[in-house]
């Protein structure tokens, strides 16, 4: 009888996520007939992709132990350069593309330059970045949305191959890519020995500050192209895109069981954390639900992963 408790436990703490995205999914589909329609599923996929691709990044970062609260100023930053670019179609579409990831990937670049290098904390560098960040997109904007996109980057956040949005097609590769650099390369053996015991990962020879680097880099990177993908989608460059944006990537990744404390997390967990947050933001609008009690549940959500994260890591030091 233990064991089988035991047994269910184990389960619940390894698939408990799993398990309440299904009964969620099941729930709304019986109160919802517009639920399970496959343009509100394509919907869903298409609107979860900019956090997924978010949280990814977030994910390599607090699977360091750190954490990033620029990402949506870094996806606004990103998106109205690329704006700035495709604007009339005054440039290819992979030159606005590329200009865009290098605005991200530089600004967080940046973020692991002075955390690795002065070892100031996360939080104090990513706070800064934000505001500095949403301030440089105010200023090279001057404020104002950059509309008349051309029709080719337009296509990267609205557009469909086979019927499957372009941008879930851009969160799976950028998945499997995650999945394959955290579990089969050096560097992704790095980052969870950074996150589980920094002094013990030096003495085992890693070079922790180009770990920092290396997380904090892709983090922008990815925040970069969500930004690309925003922007094509509301087809304009929006100075103040992305704000708060970094609380539902943090929820997700906690949510998925990635502990704030580093070294512990799995990706297939922030992607069904992703999952959840769009699904319960759906069903709630499907249901016509106030969006002032849609942010009081959001953040029980959040309070409650992150109880359960703290509750998890004092059982496992137990």
């Amino acid at each position: 009888m233990r064991q089988s408790a035991s047994n269910i436990k184990l389960f619940m703490s390894e698939y408990g996520i799993l398990v309440a995205l299904i009964l969620i999914f099941l729930i709304l589909s019986v109160i919802s007939p517009v639920f399970l329609t496959f343009d509100n599923i394509m919907n869903v996929l298409r609107q979860i992709s900019i956090n997924g691709l978010l949280a990814i990044g977030v994910t390599f970062v607090i699977l360091t132990k750190g954490i990033d609260l620029s990402v949506g100023s870094i996806l606004a930053f990103s998106g109205v350069i690329a704006a700035s670019l495709a604007q009339g179609g005054a440039y290819p579409v992979m030159v606005c593309v590329f200009f865009g990831l290098l605005a991200g990937a530089a600004l967080g670049l940046i973020n692991g330059f002075v955390i690795a290098k002065w070892n100031v904390a996360p939080f104090i560098v990513t706070l800064g970045m934000m505001s500095a960040a949403r301030g440089l997109t105010f200023v090279y904007s001057d404020g104002r949305p950059i509309p008349n996109l051309s029709e080719g980057f337009q296509f990267i956040g609205g557009g469909d191959i086979l019927g499957i949005p372009f941008p879930v097609i851009l969160l799976l590769a950028v998945f499997i890519i995650s999945t394959i650099i955290l579990y089969r390369t050096k560097i992704g053996r790095y980052i969870y020995a950074v996150g589980g015991n920094e002094e013990a990962a030096i003495i085992s020879g890693v070079n922790i500050k180009r770990v920092k680097l290396f997380v904090y880099t892709v983090s922008g990177f990815l925040a970069g192209l969500a930004g690309i993908v925003l922007t094509s989608r509301v087809t304009s460059g929006l100075p103040q895109a992305g704000t708060s944006y970094e609380l539902d990537a943090i929820a997700a990744v906690v949510i998925g069981g990635t502990s704030l404390n580093g070294g512990k997390g799995r990706l297939w967990g922030t992607l069904v954390g992703v999952l959840l947050i769009g699904v319960i933001n759906n069903g709630l609008d499907l249901l016509n639900v106030s969006s002032y009690y849609q942010l009081i549940i959001k953040g029980l959500i959040i309070a409650v992963a992150v109880m359960l994260d703290g509750k998890s890591n004092k059982t496992s030091r137990a």
